[in-house]
């Protein structure tokens, strides 16, 4: 029989005490009546002897020492998941708020999650196309991948996460299933709108499942939103061998929410305020990716988060580099030159992208032009040093070139339109008509087989498009024509 407590002994921001309990356990799950008619759970953090400390997930708004009811339930945080949950838009607690009305669920699955034998794991294969040409052609996303977006306050990352989701497949020929769950964390209200809008008039909301935590809503609520979305993730991949790929917008919104908690609860904090206890919990979270030996299915992460001050330094992300396999860089330079989206391609990389390129995956030259284009543009930035020092004019004919090739490249393969969504095939072109404006001795990390297959010297014509070096014509009919 459940007891049923009387009152609170002490009530401070988020947190609530409770004494004379016993048979309390840690991180169990405790439900709260106000007033006797509303309904606030809470999770156990904190048991000693007979008090237990108590995270309210809805905030302790309206709760005095008197006029609240507390019951253990006797289990952790369970969420109720459903494949019907796809289509959906839930709370950050996994609570519909889209007025479409219950959802039953087919299994009650703790939100911690259960821990993985790494013997059951498998290694990555495969890519998850985004249709951006950045990501799919230097740092392709690998199928049960952790791949975060680095970006910083005020640049475009909701429209990037927008647009992938939008676009993300597992490529034209394939018939397995799959489908995204997106998780926000403390976003403003006009950002959830966009991000309603934006799935629903795009046609893909069929296939999403959203969890939304407003910059309102309490702040414990916002430490659960991760966890809820990645417990439904692994069910309809684990269970209902779906691919799933998990976009979580802004981690450094679930770090802030960890700090100010932590700092309630009156720990001693580590590097500029957080937990000390912030590198497990980012783990906790990005270890839950992964493929497992005899399910089809797979959990691909997306995490992106605001680096404060653009400092790449900071806890967050820096942590969250030593346990991801790579990460996307965004670049306020050349969002202030209208490059859209701004990817810096020099620090940006995957780790895991060599296992799921090439051929049999997406073409054979894929590895090749990927790692000429990386070292060509790293030789851009020390012509535009140089040129910043002696002036452009004063410049070697093949460093005149290769600020050409940098603009272009900027502009022409970083650079796409938000409603672009190129194959793997357009995008490998696009690359080797822009080495095409190099001479072929400057390509030397392409195999000269593969050299021979592709290259074609290209030119800038006055009105600045790219066409064949000797024929004139368009750089894209003639690698089209030499595709067939």
């Amino acid at each position: 029989m459940a007891i049923e407590y009387l009152g609170l002994s002490a009530i401070n921001g988020p947190m609530v005490v409770l004494e004379g309990v016993s048979g309390a356990a840690y991180d169990e799950i405790v439900e709260m009546t106000v007033d006797g008619n509303k309904r606030k759970l809470g999770r156990i953090i904190e048991v000693y002897e007979d008090k237990a400390v108590i995270q309210v997930f809805e905030g302790t708004e309206g709760m005095g020492l008197n006029n609240v009811h507390t019951r253990l339930t006797g289990h952790p945080m369970e969420l109720g998941v459903s494949t019907e949950m796809l289509g959906r838009t839930m709370n950050g607690i996994g609570v519909p708020i889209d007025g479409l009305g219950e959802i039953l669920p087919e299994k009650m699955l703790d939100v911690n999650g259960k821990p993985l034998n790494p013997v059951t794991r498998e290694y990555p294969r495969n890519y998850i196309r985004t249709g951006i040409s950045a990501i799919d052609g230097l740092m392709t996303l690998i199928r049960g991948q952790k791949l975060p977006i680095f970006s910083g306050n005020g640049l475009p990352h909701d429209q990037l996460a927008a647009q992938i989701v939008q676009q993300a497949s597992l490529g034209d020929d394939s018939d397995e299933q799959f489908a995204i769950v997106f998780a926000a964390m403390g976003v403003k209200h006009d950002v959830a709108e966009f991000f309603r809008r934006t799935f629903e008039e795009s046609g893909v909301s069929s296939h999403v499942a959203m969890f939304m935590n407003l910059a309102n809503d309490p702040v414990v609520e916002r430490l659960i939103t991760p966890k809820c979305a990645l417990t439904l993730a692994e069910y309809l991949a684990f269970e209902k061998n779906m691919h799933i790929l998990v976009i979580l917008t802004d981690m450094t919104s679930f770090a802030e929410a960890m700090r100010e908690v932590s700092s309630s609860k009156g720990e001693i904090p580590s590097r500029k305020g957080f937990p000390g206890y912030l590198y497990s919990e980012l783990a906790a979270l990005y270890e839950r990716a992964g493929i497992v030996k005899g399910v089809n299915g797979s959990v691909t992460q997306i995490p992106i988060l605001t680096m404060p001050n653009d400092d790449i330094t900071h806890p967050i992300p820096d942590l969250t580099g030593y346990i991801t396999e790579g990460q996307i860089v965004l670049d306020r330079e050349l969002n202030g030159q209208s490059v859209y989206p701004p990817i810096n391609v020099l620090p940006s990389l995957s780790r895991l992208m060599k296992d799921g390129i090439g051929e049999g995956y997406t073409r054979a030259d894929h590895q090749a032009v990927a790692n000429q284009l990386f070292s060509c543009y790293a030789k851009v930035g020390d012509a535009r040093a140089l040129a910043s020092v002696i002036g452009e004019d004063e410049l070697s004919p093949l460093d005149k070139k290769y600020l050409v090739f940098g603009r272009e490249f900027e502009h022409r393969f970083v650079g796409q339109d938000p409603h672009d969504n190129r194959n793997i095939i357009t995008t490998l072109n696009i690359g080797w008509q822009l080495l095409g404006l190099l001479p072929k001795e400057e390509l030397d990390r392409i195999d000269t087989k593969i050299l021979a297959q592709y290259y074609k010297a290209t030119k800038l014509d006055e009105n600045g498009d790219l066409v064949d070096a000797e024929t004139g014509e368009s750089a894209a009919d003639a690698g089209a024509a030499a595709q067939r």
